[in-house]
């Protein structure tokens, strides 16, 4: 009896052991890959590197430097009609930190992209970056006093796919509405920088 339950419990342990391992062997962190159908987009080093697997053979769409300082997370790739022709937007998020004795940068980038894969054609490449900043701010030329600073830095527009096909791009000045023009097989602006009240 003591035999058999030994080997039972022997067994639990090996299989919730093996169940336990990771899959894949670790070779990517969480979010840091993605694919649809068959396009993906992965990190490998210091590049985000997009692929396409034509009948197995796997060609580069495309591939982006990553700073080395920034962590690479959220990527996604979704495939998309814009009247009547297949795109692929492809897009991931880097954050990073820099900090010195006075201050200290919170980046957040958020990269977006659509791409005719057919064509191996860029429709559009957008980079959006917040940066969150603290800092020491001394009020006087002794330094006696001094006080701590906060703002917000917002470099690029900020991209918004549409159900349509069509994005919008926009910032604190303005909003763009792009569409695709099958014919000549580009975004054109919709509406032309119209100004935000």
């Amino acid at each position: 009896m003591k035999k058999t339950m030994l080997l039972i419990a022997l067994s639990l342990i090996t299989v919730v052991g093996y169940g336990q391992k990771k899959k894949g062997g670790g070779k990517t962190a969480a979010g840091t890959s993605a694919k649809t159908e068959n396009v993906s987009v992965e990190l490998k080093g210091n590049k985000m590197i997009a692929s396409v697997d034509n009948a197995g053979k796997k060609e580069e769409l495309f591939s982006k430097t990553v700073d080395g300082s920034r962590k690479v997370s959220e990527a996604k790739v979704t495939k998309f009609k814009a009247q009547g022709t297949d795109l692929f937007y492809v897009s991931w998020k880097e954050v990073g930190s820099t900090k010195t004795d006075l201050k200290k940068e919170d980046a957040t980038a958020i990269v977006s992209e659509i791409w005719d894969v057919n064509t191996k054609t860029q429709m559009i490449g957008n980079t959006q970056t917040t940066t969150h900043i603290v800092e020491k701010v001394f009020l006087d030329k002794l330094k006696n006093a001094s006080e701590t600073q906060e703002r917000m830095r917002r470099e690029g527009f900020e991209f918004t796919l549409l159900p349509t096909g069509d994005f919008i791009l926009k910032d604190k000045k303005s909003e763009t509405k792009y569409s695709y023009n099958a014919t000549d097989k580009k975004y054109v602006a919709a509406n032309a920088g119209k100004k935000k009240k």
